[in-house]
């Protein structure tokens, strides 16, 4: 029993200096972005949920250490709201739906990034799905056409979301030369694909610079169920989805 005591002792010592050394020689790579409307005016709160990734190039780049017991990112579903309303994960990441309304949900989605269905699950219950390919997957109640949510799924573990002023920060990212990229949910694929910056990372950092986006004037439709047909509004009283 002593033994193997100190073998978990000694492989916690060895993750500790590992990571220790991945993060050594590794900086921050920052940016700011702000997003206009259609007609080029500010949009209040814009700059909030723009994604950015960097994806190495050339030589191979030290991954970033996972961090040991790391709880697994949640979309969690309340006051028939995701939240978050965007989540970036890695490649290969499961993600939990926990249901923390007092009511039913179905969570699904039917877009390429990855297609599922969780099915009708009570409140106080969660289920979990695993994102195995790199993609944009939009997220809908089959219940409430309300809610939405979007998984981006990248195939780097560098990668961040920008917050209320637009400021970004993707930490620890090791030297080496990277292809920068972005999404946002209301700009049109052409505007995405115009920035592709190439970014060297040298141990003092790097900036992405200061982004400037503007939004799609493309009408906005709403989605359908999980079915492709339009959301009934009398499923929405019916003492199976109400009940807790």
């Amino acid at each position: 029993m002593r033994a193997k005591t100190e073998a978990r002792h000694l492989l916690a010592g060895i993750l500790l200096w590992t990571s220790g050394a991945a993060f050594a020689g590794a900086a921050a790579v920052t940016g700011h972005v702000s997003v206009a409307g259609p007609n080029g005016a500010a949009r209040p709160g814009g700059e909030v949920n723009v994604v950015f990734w960097l994806t190495p190039l050339g030589d191979r780049v030290t991954p970033r250490p996972t961090t040991p017991n790391a709880s697994r990112p949640q979309l969690i579903q309340k006051n028939k709201v995701f939240e978050p309303h965007v989540l970036v994960v890695q490649v290969g990441s499961v993600v939990d739906f926990p249901n923390r309304d007092p009511f039913f949900h179905n969570v699904f989605s039917l877009f390429d990034g990855k297609r599922f269905d969780l099915g009708l699950y009570e409140a106080g219950s969660t289920r979990g799905v695993r994102f195995d390919r790199a993609g944009i997957c939009y997220i809908f109640c089959n219940i409430h056409p309300q809610m939405s949510a979007i998984v981006v799924v990248v195939d780097t573990p560098y990668f961040a979301v920008s917050d209320g002023r637009g400021e970004v920060v993707i930490p620890h990212v090791p030297a080496g030369r990277y292809q920068g990229n972005l999404w946002e949910e209301h700009c049109a694929p052409k505007t995405l694909q115009e920035f592709s910056p190439e970014i060297t990372v040298r141990e003092g950092g790097a900036t992405l610079g200061s982004v400037r986006l503007r939004e799609s004037d493309a009408p906005v439709t709403a989605h359908l169920n999980k079915y492709g047909k339009k959301y009934d509004p009398d499923v929405f009283t019916s003492p199976i989805y109400l009940k807790p």
